[in-house]
């Protein structure tokens, strides 16, 4: 029945082309669609907020009815250049991409950033000592509540998404295409021991990962996915909030007014979604509870004017988290006797039952 119910509004969606409306926007774009897909779902006030609405595709109606008749047809790898190029995804670098100055090391390289907020990215049996990891481990990283204080000076650690701007697929036309490493390898042209191939692996191994201890995870690769899997966890009354930007990265910031946000529940719980290095945008979401979320204002050091409004996830029990987690040798404690905080990043984002 949704299959049948996309067909017939892509071909609505041709029919009525040449009847756009304002802004030169036709009335059935993926941002239009995303926008009543919101308002059906989640049962709120609020409108979609934009960070989350700018990573809707950018496909036309009529690419998008153009792709996925060739994605039927199996031919749709046959045109990757196009597709890569109008839906705005990373086919790089086994194809001539125009994403030249970002440094095929970093990509080979990244860490997801959730890695390191729970038991999976303790790095069990590593050797290394705790002045290490605190070396490594970027100031800021991991805090405390207590330090979420009008007036407290604390610094921020680097909260700019490096990675390459990509959208999201259209829900339709991502059931079209393949889900294992090998057949996505295939359709994307990746050659074996490439960079991409490295990409591919990487974050795949995480989606199929088995859940920690208390996780419920998924990766989506669209809006309509993620909101789902929030709604699913949640219930349709949700909020979605992320970092306002970076202003304050890399520097010590003073913390201005605070927000506890507020559930109505005893034992809170949020959905997190991190973003993974993937061909087309592709979110790791978990849920995580008993955590507590705020609202923060951060305020420059010396003139005291807001610079940013930041979003803060505290996970009130770590009981069940490793010895040699790093934010215990960076805030130097253990399982279970402190709760351990951290920033929502650019591009990242947190979900709540909204107050």
């Amino acid at each position: 029945m949704t299959s049948l119910f996309h067909l017939v509004f892509f071909f609505l969606s041709l029919c009525i082309w040449s009847t756009s409306t304002s802004a030169g926007e036709h009335p059935l774009a993926w941002k239009s669609y995303l926008i009543r897909y919101w308002n059906k779902e989640v049962n709120t006030t609020n409108a979609i907020p934009n960070f989350l609405l700018s990573k809707a595709s950018p496909l036309s109606a009529a690419d998008s009815a153009s792709f996925s008749k060739l994605a039927a047809q199996n031919v749709l790898s046959f045109h990757l250049p196009a597709f890569c190029a109008s839906a705005n995804l990373l086919c790089f670098p086994d194809l001539a991409s125009n994403i030249t100055s970002y440094r095929q090391d970093a990509i080979i390289n990244y860490r997801p950033r959730f890695l390191y907020v729970k038991t999976y990215g303790n790095h069990k049996g590593s050797t290394a000592t705790g002045d290490s990891v605190k070396k490594r481990v970027e100031p800021g990283t991991f805090f405390r509540v207590s330090m979420l204080k009008k007036g407290e000076v604390m610094a921020i650690p680097e909260m700019k998404d490096d990675m390459p701007k990509r959208s999201f697929l259209p829900r339709t036309m991502l059931s079209k295409l393949p889900l294992s490493t090998l057949e996505l390898k295939k359709f994307f042209r990746v050659e074996d021991n490439s960079t991409m191939e490295a990409i591919i692996v990487k974050s795949l191994s995480e989606c199929e990962r088995a859940p920690s201890q208390s996780e419920t995870k998924r990766c989506v690769g669209s809006a309509e996915d993620m909101i789902d899997f929030a709604v699913l966890v949640l219930g349709r009354n949700v909020a979605v909030r992320s970092t306002e930007n970076v202003n304050g990265s890399k520097q010590n910031i003073m913390i201005g007014s605070v927000k506890e946000i507020d559930s109505g529940e005893e034992m809170q719980q949020a959905v997190s979604c991190h973003q993974s290095l993937f061909p087309y945008l592709l979110y790791y979401c978990h849920s995580v509870p008993n955590v507590q979320v705020y609202e923060v204002d951060m305020l420059d050091l010396n003139s005291k004017a807001k610079i940013n409004h930041g979003v803060a996830i505290c996970h009130m029990n770590t009981s069940d988290w490793s010895p040699s987690h790093e934010a215990f040798l960076a805030l130097g404690s253990g399982p279970g006797r402190i709760e351990v905080c951290h920033w929502i990043y650019e591009n990242d984002m947190t979900w709540t039952v909204a107050n």
